[in-house]
């Protein structure tokens, strides 16, 4: 079946979603699909261009004029949906439901095509917060129960059967296993633990609540230290300058690293001087207390336990993982360190838990459902 993958924005090759993206359409592929992925890029001259993979579909220009094509102006894609004989259009949310986008999917609709709509977080009224975040999601309260009308299936990660209106398919974040390596410790425990945290941060990750818990720990002068190594480009200023007061608030300079953002190579060295992982510690904060994140999966694939405060069917059980409460209180730094040095499930076992997890698995629940739907 000829499937297009329609992403509303640009790859980055250190960005997980970006990463997330290209595992699901390669496990479409596997399944079956004749998959092609059309996404939004902005070239170092300024240019403003639609791809598809690594073709030109369209090309918007420069300047102001680029920007409000690509808001406005789908005919591009559409016409492509019918020069190829699409058959199947998957759309990651990008929260833009609105008049022209309503029109587009009304158009695929009239064109034969079902219409697959995944919301990779649900509900995401409360991940907004600058005044531009917050009229764009006003625009797609008012107009998503509209757009939602011309979709077969929401692909949701969550537990709901339907949102807005329509029927779910509910599906786990997954793993492509053959990109991630298996982790390689490189040092003993005995003096000290070394904490890894992955992500492009955002306040609903709680990083703070970890450095609190870090400096409560080293007020009382531990001959065990711990340190925690955060790798990933803050997403503004509010996370960078909470990151930092709390660094120096508690003199953590010597024990707390920061990386940036890194991908590769790069980011597999320093998974291979970690021992445990922090996971998102205040998704509370955004509302949302159920939900099966990418970088769980992603620490499990490459072995490791890890502490997290969510609800996450696929982990809660895990002997290898340390649930801390969905508030904000901070960590407990010894509570961590002993359920650690308890924990005696390899590496190997803990990637071997979570085959089920795999990216063709979860995909192909969608592939199925997108050849049952009826023109």
């Amino acid at each position: 079946m000829k499937t297009l993958f329609l992403v509303f924005y640009g790859f980055q090759e250190y960005n997980g979603i970006s990463k997330k993206i290209r595992y699901q359409a390669d496990a479409l592929r596997l399944c079956g699909a004749d998959i092609r992925t059309c996404h939004y890029e902005v070239g170092n001259d300024g240019s403003r261009k639609w791809m598809i993979d690594e073709d030109v579909l369209a090309d918007l220009g420069k300047g102001i004029p680029a920007k409000i094509k690509k808001r406005l102006s789908f005919a591009p894609i559409l016409q492509y949906v019918r020069r190829e004989g699409i058959q199947c259009v998957y759309i990651r949310s990008y929260h833009n439901a609105n008049p022209f986008t309503i029109h587009f999917v009304r158009m695929l609709k009239k064109q034969g095509v079902r219409v697959l709509l995944e919301i990779p977080t649900y509900p995401y009224d409360h991940e907004y917060s600058s005044g531009m975040e917050k009229v764009q999601l006003y625009t797609d309260k008012l107009f998503r129960h509209a757009f939602c009308r011309y979709v077969d299936f929401i692909v949701t990660f969550s537990s709901d059967d339907r949102i807005f209106g329509r029927p779910t398919i509910r599906i786990s974040n997954g793993i492509d296993f053959a990109r991630i390596p298996l982790h390689s410790p490189r040092h003993g425990t005995s003096k000290e633990l070394h904490l890894i945290g992955v992500a492009e941060i955002h306040f609903w990750h709680g990083f703070d609540r970890l450095l609190k818990g870090l400096g409560a720990y080293y007020g009382n002068n531990p001959e065990y230290k711990v340190y925690f190594h955060l790798i990933g480009k803050p997403s503004g200023r509010r996370e960078e300058k909470n990151i930092a007061t709390l660094i120096r608030r508690y003199c953590l300079q010597p024990f707390v690293i920061l990386y940036g953002a890194k991908h590769g190579e790069e980011l597999d060295a320093l998974f291979n001087r970690a021992d445990f992982a922090i996971g998102s510690l205040a998704r509370h904060r955004s509302g949302i207390y159920n939900i099966k994140t990418l970088k769980n999966r992603e620490y499990a694939a490459r072995g490791f336990g890890f502490v997290y405060s969510e609800t996450d069917d696929d982990f809660d059980r895990m002997p290898y993982t340390l649930k801390v409460p969905a508030d904000e209180s901070p960590v407990s730094i010894p509570a961590l360190i002993e359920f650690f040095q308890h924990m005696t499930v390899t590496p190997r076992e803990i990637r071997d838990s979570i085959r089920h997890l795999s990216w063709e698995e979860q995909m192909k629940k969608v592939y199925e459902q997108i050849v049952r739907i009826k023109k």
